[in-house]
Order: C-alpha cells, then structure tokens, then sequence
C-alpha cells in the first residue's frame, strides 16, 4: 500500500484495459468516510506527471464533482474555423479561458487558409480547398454557409466523406497518441463528436442549434453520427433554455440528462472602446455625418433574418442614422440587391470585421440588432452588450432568456414593422439604457472567464463517470 495526495492506494490486477486515454497505472476504488458521511472514492494516479486525480462518486455521479489537482489536458474539436462563426468563436473562447486557468489545450479545426498559432494553445488545422499540397480537395462543409465556405453537409458526395472522416479520424488519433488528453469537447452533436466518442476518451458534447436543425432534416448517415455521440457523451451542454428543451423533444428517451451553460464571450476583447464615432466610421469607409448608429453582425444566412431587418430599417431609416451590417456569405449579394430595391440609402454593408474593429463598432451603436430565427443563443448579441449597446433583438430564440428590460427591447419575429418600431424608441430616446450597467450586466452574466467553471465541472463530471465505469468493468 502506498500513499499519493494524501489517499492511499493499491495496485490492481496486471491487466486493466479499460482506460485507453491515459498511462494511468493505478486505480483502487475504495470506501473513504469522511466527518459528514460515507461516499465511494477512486483514487487516480497518472504515471509521470505530478498530481492525481480524486473522484467522489454519488450514485448518480452528479454530487460530488471531481476535484482535480493538476491541469487538464482538454483537447477541443469543433466542425468551423475559429472565425467567422458562433461556434468557432466559442470555441475560441473557451480555449483562452481554459488555458487562463493552467489548462493546456489543443484545437483541431478545418481550415481552407494558413493557420498562424495562437500561441497560448495549438491548433492543429484539418486543410481544405487546396490550402496546402495535402488538403483535400473541397471546401470544409457547413449546417448553412460560412463566410469562407458555402460547401454544406448535406451536398458532400459519399467519396468526399469518407475523405472528410479518414482526414479529421488521422487528426484525433495523433492528438490522443502525443497529447494524451484527459477529456474531448466536440463542438455540435454531429460527425466530429461521432468520431471522437471512439478513442476511448471522455466525451463532452456542446449543442449549438444548428445541429439539431441539421439533424431534423438530415438523411441517415449523419443521423446516425448524431446518435452515436449522444450515446457516448459523458456530458452535453446546452448553450440556451431552448436549445436543451429541443433536444430532450427530438431524441425522446435517448436524450440524457444536459447542463446549460450559456456562450461566454472574451471579455479581454469586447469592452466598452474610447474611440469616438467618426473614428470607427472612417475606418469601415463610410463618408458622412450621422448621428445615430445601428448596428449588424452576423453570418448572411436565412435563419439570420437580415432581410427582416432589411425592411425594417426602411421604416426607421433617415438622414442622421447609419445602419452597419458586418458580415457575409452566402445571401450577402441578394441582401445588398434588397437594400437597392427598398431604396435604403444609409445602410453600409462592410463584410466581415475583426474582433477589435466589431469592438468599435459596438461601442459607438446606439443599438445592435439580433434579427436572427429561432437562433439558440446569439453570441453577437452579448458581445455588443459587453461593449455597453443595448440590443434589440427577436421573441424567436435565445434573445429571450438573455434581454432583460434594462439592456435591450425584443421585437416579433419576422415583423419588420415591429422591429422598426422598437429600434426607433431607442433611437428617439423614448427608452433609455445605462450604457454602463449593461456593459456590468454582460460582464456578470456571459463572461466566458465566468462561465468556464460550469465548462470544466462538465468535463470532471465525464472523467468520473469513465473511471467510475472503467472500474466497474475490472471487477
């Protein structure tokens, strides 16, 4: 018997070949009572590296969380670059703060460009569309478009794939060989989370919206992924109260039990900006006096709703406002063609921004506009909040567990009647907001720094079921 961490431990039998993720060496469950009461405890010790892991196991291994002693290994994967996406973002997001928290990371994601490493985590790019010699030869697909790809799921032949499956499988089995993670965080309950539940690593799924919608209107072989990742998950977060309901609606009584935790932004990047108006305006192009600012930013997709916002701004639209959309894809030409046809003359179409120019553009709106339908969350919507812009957004979607009366109005979806009519309250000032309460009340609230704690208890929560399995299956 020898002791680590203060617990004791035994070695089991020789051959334990339930734990494929890690060189752990050691493993004795036990019974540890504690001054309250009596819980089943496992015991982890890794080979090599300083720390171990103490898992405390209810009956329903909820209870009592992991509590970890040293850093994880958190190996992220999500279906979209980094940029240019909600998820991708989310990702992004999730990988600061966790490394924020001594957590090392590592990211495998398509890319159709050159990848530049961040720095504080490594990302290992799956290439496409002929970004280097080996990438494959199509563009990463997508649920809708992305700005750099309008290549859909759903239009991939049964070549590309099996192309698209053997390249990302090649990447996660090097990833699990030489980084060894403790837990995986697939992002969409889609093919790369089905891939990953087979490497014998924990599995925690985060459900973003589109996936469901893919999955309601997708053909077997990708039905048939989603389930396997439901199946093998050992935690699912949900980004919004709608979005945990309608899993539990399309899986039924195969739908386990979710965590909702909502999108973190970076708070390191969206801020209230000292630029003035003038400056951001002139920076984006765009020549004339305005005294009021609207502001867009988003993917140009349907379920965005920008035509909705389209004829709305051609009732609120006058001399001394400008309205900014900041995005593009797929619609972004038929919108431009629109905003012609509606006679819209101040309304600016600048494609797509970086972060700190989007930080500018908030922080000088008068209001944001999340026009989107049934969109889960929204994380645009947050990210202008954290910058002291009040949204108003639609009674569609997440916008309604996020907008309280004291940062933002909501509108009917799909009527740019009403959504004109709120926009001009905020513009004629018949409503009012503290800009610096809703930048606080962003901050408390969707700071990923704050959010991440919830992330991590998921990923302790899905080591210890493993483990607790694992041991199990030795007996």
């Amino acid at each position: 018997m020898r002791t680590r961490c203060g617990m004791s431990w035994a070695p089991p039998p020789a051959a334990l070949g339930f734990v494929r993720w890690r060189e752990y060496s050691r493993l004795r469950l036990g019974n540890r009572r504690s001054h309250e009461h009596s819980t089943d405890v496992a015991f982890v010790w890794r080979a090599g590296r300083q720390g171990c892991y103490t898992v405390t196991l209810s009956l329903f291994l909820h209870s009592h969380p992991l509590q970890k002693e040293s850093p994880m290994r958190v190996l992220l994967i999500c279906h979209f670059p980094l940029t240019g996406s909600g998820s991708g973002v989310y990702t992004l997001n999730i990988a600061h703060a966790l490394v924020k928290q001594g957590h090392e990371v590592v990211a495998i994601v398509p890319e159709n460009q050159p990848v530049e490493q961040p720095g504080a985590f490594r990302v290992h790019p799956v290439y496409f569309n002929g970004a280097t010699d080996d990438a494959l030869d199509f563009n990463f697909p997508c649920f809708t478009t992305h700005p750099r790809s309008t290549q859909t799921f759903y239009d991939l032949t049964d070549e590309q794939l099996a192309a698209y499956e053997q390249a990302f499988r090649a990447a996660i089995e090097q990833e699990v060989r030489d980084f060894a993670p403790d837990v995986i965080h697939s992002g969409h309950l889609w093919l790369l989370s089905s891939y990953s539940a087979d490497y014998g690593v924990p599995l925690v799924v985060t459900v973003h919206g589109t996936d469901l919608i893919g999955y309601a209107k997708a053909e077997p072989r990708f039905r048939d992924h989603a389930l396997h990742a439901l199946q093998a998950a050992g935690g699912i977060i949900t980004i919004s109260e709608e979005n945990e309901k309608l899993v539990h609606d399309l899986f039924s009584d195969q739908a386990k039990s979710c965590t909702l935790v909502h999108n973190g932004y970076n708070s390191d990047v969206f801020y209230p900006d000292t630029c003035t108006r003038a400056e951001v305006l002139s920076e984006l192009g765009i020549e004339g006096e305005f005294n009021k600012l609207v502001s867009f930013a988003g993917k140009f997709a349907h379920f965005k709703g920008i035509d909705v916002l389209l004829r709305g701004a051609a009732k609120y639209e006058r001399d001394d406002v400008a309205t900014v959309l900041a995005g593009d894809g797929e619609l972004f030409d038929e919108m431009r063609d629109l905003a012609d046809d509606l006679g819209l003359c101040h309304v600016f179409f600048v494609r797509n921004q970086p972060h700190d120019v989007l930080r500018r553009l908030y922080s000088n709106a008068d209001v944001s506009l999340l026009t989107s339908r049934k969109e889960p969350f929204g994380l645009v919507m947050i990210e202008a909040m954290a910058c002291g812009t009040p949204v108003v957004g639609s009674d569609d979607g997440g916008a309604v567990n996020v907008l309280t009366p004291e940062c933002g109005l909501l509108f009917r979806s799909e009527d740019p009647d009403d959504l004109a009519r709120q926009v001009r309250r905020v513009l004629d000032g018949d409503v009012t907001f503290d800009r610096v309460h809703v930048a606080a009340d962003a901050k408390a609230r969707f700071s990923q720094d704050g959010c991440i704690g919830k992330t991590v208890a998921v990923y302790e929560q899905a080591i210890a079921q493993a483990l607790f399995a694992g041991a199990e299956g030795a007996r």
